[in-house]
C-alpha cells in the first residue's frame, strides 16, 4: 500500500471522518481528500499530527499493515517523556492503576527513607 491508501485505512478503521482529520492536521477538507488521494504530499508536520490522532507512530503509518501484529512495548527502553506518552495512550483506568502503583511505591520508598534516616540500627 502507499501513504495515501494507509492513511484512508486507518482512518475508516477508526471509524474518523475526513473532516474530523483535517481538523486534526490544520487543513481543509478538501485539502485532506487530496492527501488520501495521493494528490498532495503530507508534510512532517501534518504526518505526526495525524499519528498522535491515529495513536499510533509516523512509521506506523508509513508501513501501515493491517494483519501484522503489534510488538511488545517495553517501557524501560523509552525516555520519561516517551513513558509519560504511552501511560496517556491507556484508558482511564488503566491509566489510574498505572499512577496508583506508582505512588504506592513512592510511599515505600519514603517511608524505608524516613525509617533508615530516624532509627538507630
Amino acid at each position: 500500500m502507499d501513504l495515501a491508501n494507509n492513511i484512508k485505512t486507518i482512518r475508516e478503521k477508526q471509524n474518523l471522518m475526513q473532516k474530523e482529520v483535517a481538523l486534526h492536521i490544520g487543513v481543509d477538507k478538501s485539502t485532506y481528500s487530496k492527501i488520501e488521494k495521493g494528490l498532495r504530499e503530507l508534510t512532517v508536520s501534518e504526518l505526526s499530527k495525524m499519528a498522535k490522532l491515529f495513536n499510533l507512530t509516523t512509521d506506523q503509518i508509513i508501513n501501515y499493515n493491517e494483519n501484522i501484529i503489534p510488538k511488545e512495548i517495553v517501557i524501560e527502553d523509552k525516555s520519561t517523556l516517551e513513558q509519560m506518552e504511552l501511560i496517556q495512550q491507556l484508558d482511564e483506568e488503566d491509566k489510574s492503576t498505572v499512577f496508583k502503583i506508582i505512588d504506592k511505591m513512592l510511599t515505600n520508598k519514603k517511608f524505608k527513607d524516613f525509617v533508615k534516616q530516624n532509627v538507630a540500627l
